[in-house]
């Protein structure tokens, strides 16, 4: 069964968390370095890899001295500066002892936002990987605000799977896989080996992040299961050290927890829309608007917005809400935040006379929109 999950696979996104390859004393080179020959391995085997790789601040805490996770940005800055050093020399001295070559990318969610630059930074991959090259990919902590942070590693793998176009992510953790209960506080916890669909109740089980390390828990990795399965993409959750953990996966060997793509899935450009562009204001909209959108599948026009929140220009990602405030889409608005504020409740033949010019009759147009429930993204039909 498992093997013919994954035998389409040719290009893969590993994801290291931190509980992987650190522990409170900081990086365990000896867990980094196996973790290391186990990718040289895959690239032996003719598969592309790109690794999402967490440990920087780990790395680097026990240099400042610093106990526990650092408590204030600049400090993460500080610790990220110092390890990420350290994490990207270990991963270059095993690659190099196999003759194979990496390179460190280092993103902030700007970079992704921005739709050009999320461009130049597939090409970079895409070159990259045709060179031969397994990219080390990690978040900018060095630069990184809390308003242009990913949040996590979990996210920014499933940014990076659905980026790079991949075919599988793989997300190495301190766990053996997805479980029915928490194992640390039910000792009858049962592993479930095939996740169909990602419910309410997959949700709901996978709980609240816990330790001192990371930023993400078993919560955060589902969330970034559900992204990618958006993009036709299956996640398997491993426990990352576990020896030689890479080689038995594509062995064929059932372990972990593999979850099933979406059976719908959205595009490259709503998929972009809905996970990287992030929101910048507030689109509020009448019922028969809401309607218009969700069951007809229609453009949002003027006329059926009738309130604005946030600062926002043209071009810029809005989320569009019902009139009591809950989002139901996301969306690229076509007109800035002080240009609605004169054409809201307009009909579109009424647009250039108020403004004195037109860019289109949409105010977010169906192509630039993608649908959301409960604040996750929907396939699109």
């Amino acid at each position: 069964m498992r093997s013919s999950l994954l035998s389409h696979v040719k290009r893969v996104v590993v994801k290291i968390g931190s509980g992987v390859i650190s522990n409170d004393a900081g990086l365990e080179q000896a867990v980094l370095a196996a973790i290391s020959s186990d990718l040289c391995d895959l690239r032996e085997l003719g598969l592309e890899v790109i690794v999402v790789s967490s440990g920087a601040v780990a790395a680097g805490k026990g240099q400042l001295g610093i106990v526990g996770r650092p408590q204030t940005i600049p400090q993460k800055q500080a610790a990220a500066a110092i390890g990420q050093t350290r994490i990207i020399r270990a991963y270059k001295e095993t690659f190099l002892s196999r003759n194979q070559m990496v390179a460190q990318v280092l993103l902030t969610r700007d970079d992704l936002s921005n739709r050009r630059r999320y461009l130049n930074a597939r090409n970079t991959l895409t070159t990259l990987l045709e060179y031969g090259v397994t990219p080390i990919v990690n978040e900018n902590d060095t630069v990184v605000v809390e308003e242009i942070r990913f949040g996590d590693n979990d996210n920014l793998s499933a940014l990076v799977t659905s980026l790079i176009e991949a075919d599988l992510l793989i997300i190495l953790s301190d766990v053996d896989g997805f479980y029915d209960s928490d194992p640390s506080e039910n000792q009858a916890a049962e592993l479930i080996p095939l996740i169909e669909r990602i419910t309410p109740r997959i949700e709901a089980l996978a709980g609240e992040a816990k330790g001192s390390l990371g930023t993400g828990g078993m919560s955060t990795k589902v969330k970034a299961a559900k992204r990618v399965g958006l993009a036709g993409v299956g996640t398997l959750i491993v426990n990352g050290r576990t020896p030689k953990i890479l080689k038995k996966v594509f062995a064929g060997e059932e372990v972990g927890s593999y979850f099933l793509p979406a059976l719908s899935k959205l595009t490259a450009k709503k998929r972009w829309i809905a996970f990287s562009k992030k929101p910048r204001g507030k689109l509020l909209v009448d019922e028969g608007a809401c309607r218009a959108v969700v069951k007809q599948g229609k453009s949002l026009l003027p006329s059926g917005v009738c309130g604005v929140e946030g600062s926002f220009e043209r071009g810029d990602a809005v989320r569009i809400c019902d009139s009591e405030g809950v989002e139901f889409a996301k969306g690229v608005v076509s007109y800035s935040q002080a240009e609605l504020l004169k054409i809201i409740g307009k009909q579109c033949a009424e647009i250039e006379a108020v403004l004195g010019y037109k860019y289109r009759d949409e105010i977010v147009c169906r192509d630039d929109l993608v649908l959301t429930l409960a604040g996750e993204e929907k396939g699109d039909e």
